[in-house]
């Protein structure tokens, strides 16, 4: 099944897409995919909804504005060179031992097309498409066998970085990563048991048509049920929190001279099985 919230942001309302294709608007069935959503066997209990008023509900309109799949999640937690390619353009260093974490706030989430507006004084804006996880339960200590059950589902993101507040600034790099607009989600939250392969899932990323990533979820270092394990020994996942997995290499900064983004550039990245997303830089 796959999960989406569209309208103008702010109100978005939720949306599933049927097997034929069809977008219902899913309001009649729940408020919205919040944690109170998970948390409670929203899935679930959606699916049997779905099933119930396929034929009934409202179409979701054409060329409506597409929200972040998920409401309000407590947290993003980011995980850093989890490629070993892009760990070596990155920093030139050896793959982890293990798992670099860091927060990116939820107020820089925003729509999977939503245009990407250029902070005033950035100098070095970067992209990253990654797969990310959403938890469906909370977790605590659980183990990577145990992982799965807390796993709602899986979507897209953009980690979009700013390097000069990431890397020059002082301190960590949640600065360069937080800004308004720098986690676009979507389109879709892809449930896991829809998603079977998810460990190799091709992912890729073009600006302006040139492209710039092409990897593998496959070439992870850790996977996401290790990520999900390792993760709650140190913070509780709360339902609804997202999880970005890392990103292949080919991001600006690797290259030789650096493709920072500029107003007026496009980006466009997908995921197979999860779908696909077109920015502008304004």
């Amino acid at each position: 099944m796959k999960l989406f919230r569209f309208g103008e942001p702010g109100k978005e309302k939720p949306g599933v897409v049927l097997e034929d294709g069809i977008r219902i608007d899913a309001s009649g069935a729940c408020r919205d995919f919040d944690e109170e959503f998970f948390q409670s066997g929203g899935v679930g209990k959606l699916r049997a909804w779905a099933n119930d008023h396929a034929d009934s509900a409202p179409q979701c309109p054409e060329g409506v504005r597409l929200g972040p799949p998920v409401a309000n999640p407590s947290k993003i937690v980011c995980v850093g060179m989890n490629y070993a390619a892009h760990a070596k353009e990155f920093a030139n260093r050896a793959t982890p031992s293990e798992p670099v974490l860091f927060l990116k706030a939820p107020s820089a989430l925003c729509g999977p097309d939503d245009d990407l507006v250029r902070p005033e004084d950035a100098l070095k804006l970067d992209y990253e498409v990654e797969l990310a996880i959403v938890i469906g339960s909370a977790a605590k200590n659980v183990s990577a066998e145990d992982a799965a059950e807390h796993i709602a589902g899986y979507t897209m993101i953009n980690d979009v970085s700013e390097r000069a507040w990431q890397k020059e600034r002082e301190g960590q790099w949640t600065k360069g990563k937080s800004a308004d607009g720098f986690a676009p989600l979507g389109p879709f939250l892809v449930t896991s048991e829809e998603l079977e392969e998810v460990n190799a899932l091709p992912l890729w990323l073009d600006v302006n048509g040139e492209p710039r990533q092409r990897g593998n979820t496959s070439d992870m270092v850790f996977e996401p049920l290790f990520l999900v394990s390792y993760i709650s020994r140190f913070m509780t996942l709360k339902a609804g929190d997202i999880i970005a997995t890392g990103t292949p290499s080919g991001v600006a900064m690797g290259m030789d001279p650096p493709a920072w983004l500029e107003p007026g550039d496009r980006i466009e990245m997908g995921i197979d099985g999860i779908g696909c997303s077109t920015r502008k830089v304004i």
